[in-house]
């Protein structure tokens, strides 16, 4: 058993409100300069959707990922044989066509403009070229199903539904739509790094965030080819690939990440989980429908004394097996078994986990006829009759496995059933009984969920542990040298000037 601690994320998308703040937070921080203006190493997309860059989930197109070989797995994106001659083109790259040119508007024009009848108008130019542009595409140009017919109805995750399930699920009347955040899942088993030509990607050994060293990269590009989450850019200006690098400065100062810091919607939960770095690889090798359960099995009980004293001989201080025993991650995963893994069937093994939307039940009934009561209504029907099917969810979360889908919607609406009695001050009724019986949850779990999802405090949805960054490096460097030499770019003394 080789324990590992692992930082890690929950995004409760039934909070997700879609503001953008936290793509802003980001963008105002990383990627405001030259280079990095399309750059969104945190966006919000619009569910169904094709997503940025426009339609990232088509493998068949991007080739990202791993995939399963015999008892082992290999990169989707390339092999040995074709490995060199793709540093030099790789037909499988994103474009910039399938991102979006980014634009600025002529502002000087508003205030230079001349007296007359008309109002001044800005004119949109590239930022690129600084040539006029024709705008046609945006980072979140499907926000709230905007032009339908071209970006909600061309979700890959279509693909499993019924022709009769996509036109309910695009009807007027019971239109659907949730939001997804999207960053860098900084995966155990990332295909970026295992991708990158000259060693430039890498995972820090003592929180498992994913880097990319800019002294290093070459700008080869394979890590945004094999990346099939399409979270690693490349910088036009610098002619480097650049990603999320999770807010480490403000992670090692204990302070949490901009865009969950910012998070208006409060859906961000940040925490560690420890895990067994011996059987990620087996772990990741299963059939499609058992990845989910897969994963979670190589989560380690941080309560264990035997997985305690197996990480602190591996150097895992205290303070981050305390920050393991809080960690709300490790509720949300592996105690509640209510977050899943975005597109688990890519074999990255993401630490970004997601709770699924419980979306109001609208069942259509005969004669067109629409009903939306829950009174006396168990699993079955409500779950059967919701607004987003539980294909789809399954197609995005559990690779297709809808009874994994189910079992969590089970328990979101038996949290929700109880306490929705207990503020009418109703004794619950059978139909409740029952459903909180089939979930297993006892009156205790129900509550814990309850709190953490609508009532925790800042400290409780984010549980940062101490770092000790000086002594996590010493061993290869001394620390004095990296003092002032975080972030993005280099930090080198300018030349003397005769």
């Amino acid at each position: 058993m080789d324990v590992r601690s692992h930082v890690s994320m929950v995004f409760h998308l039934d909070k997700c409100i879609g503001c953008h703040t936290c793509s802003v937070a980001c963008k105002n921080i990383w990627t405001d300069r030259q280079g990095a203006e399309y750059m969104w190493w945190n966006n919000v997309e619009t569910k169904p959707g094709t997503g940025y860059p426009g339609k990232w989930e088509d493998q068949k197109k991007f080739k990202g990922g791993w995939k399963k070989d015999g008892d082992g797995l290999k990169l989707n994106s390339q092999n040995k044989s074709d490995y060199f001659f793709k540093l030099f083109y790789n037909p499988n790259q994103p474009t910039l066509e399938d991102y979006y040119e980014p634009w600025t508007y002529q502002y000087k024009d508003l205030f230079d403009a001349p007296a007359g009848d008309d109002q001044p108008t800005a004119i949109p130019v590239s930022q690129i070229t600084g040539e006029y542009i024709d705008i046609k595409k945006g980072p979140n140009w499907d926000d709230d199903l905007s032009g339908s017919p071209e970006y909600a109805a061309n979700d890959v995750n279509l693909d499993s539904l019924t022709p009769q399930e996509r036109s309910q699920l695009l009807e007027i009347e019971r239109l659907a739509m949730f939001y997804l955040p999207r960053i860098c899942n900084h995966c155990a088993n990332p295909s970026c790094v295992a991708a990158c030509p000259s060693g430039a990607i890498y995972k820090r050994g003592e929180d498992g965030i994913v880097l990319v060293n800019q002294q290093t990269c070459r700008g080869w590009r394979a890590c945004v080819t094999a990346c099939p989450y399409k979270k690693v850019y490349y910088n036009w200006k610098t002619g480097k690939s650049e990603k999320c690098i999770l807010c480490y400065p403000r992670l090692e100062t204990g302070q949490a990440p901009a865009c969950f810091h910012s998070c208006v919607g409060r859906i961000r939960y940040f925490g560690v989980l420890l895990y067994d770095a011996d059987r990620v690889k087996e772990a990741m090798s299963v059939s499609e429908h058992h990845l989910v359960e897969s994963q979670r099995r190589i989560f380690l009980d941080p309560f264990d004394p035997e997985v305690i004293a197996k990480a602190k001989a591996n150097g895992i201080t205290q303070e981050i097996i305390d920050a393991a025993q809080k960690s709300p991650v490790y509720k949300y995963v592996v105690k509640w078994k209510m977050a899943l893994p975005l597109h688990v069937e890519y074999r990255t093994m993401p630490m970004l986990f997601y709770v699924p939307p419980l979306l109001p039940v609208l069942g259509k009934s005969t004669n067109d006829v629409y009903a939306n009561s829950l009174d006396g209504t168990e699993f079955p029907a409500m779950l059967d009759n919701a607004r987003i099917p539980l294909k789809y969810l399954a197609s995005l979360f559990s690779a297709g496995n809808e009874e994994t889908i189910r079992e969590i919607m089970k328990k979101m609406l038996a949290v929700r059933a109880v306490k929705r009695s207990e503020q009418l001050h109703e004794e619950l009724n059978e139909p409740t009984k029952r459903m909180v019986k089939e979930t297993g949850l006892t009156p205790e779990e129900i509550q814990e969920i309850y709190h953490l999802t609508a009532l925790s405090t800042f400290n409780e949805r984010f549980v940062i542990p101490e770092t000790r960054r000086e002594q996590a490096i010493e061993e290869m460097v001394d620390p004095e040298f990296c003092k002032g030499n975080c972030g993005l770019g280099f930090n080198e003394m300018p030349p003397k000037i005769s």
